[in-house]
């Protein structure tokens, strides 16, 4: 049976940095497409559509969270991203 893995990434459009953590995320999930151990999926956010995660995270994006849980923030290490997807095994 394979294990789902749910990132989201918190950002904002016109986000320099946000545009740089969405592109190693992408690049890191394509290498698990073909793992049928793992279903990696990506949720994005902005924090000018609720005032709870501006509130919380508006000097740290864009902000990455795997399975609800902070992972990254300014800029995501596609090494550890992925090392934390195969520990989530």
């Amino acid at each position: 049976m394979a294990r789902d893995i749910h990132l989201t990434l918190i950002g904002k459009p016109g986000c320099h940095l946000c545009d740089d953590a969405r592109e190693v995320v992408q690049a890191v999930m394509a290498e698990f497409e073909k793992d049928a151990s793992r279903n990696v999926a990506l949720d994005e956010q902005s924090i000018l559509d609720d005032e709870a995660l501006r509130n919380r995270y508006a000097e740290e994006i864009p902000v990455l969270l795997i399975d609800g849980e902070v992972h990254d923030y300014w800029r995501v290490d596609p090494v550890r991203l992925k090392t934390a997807i195969c520990a989530k095994a």
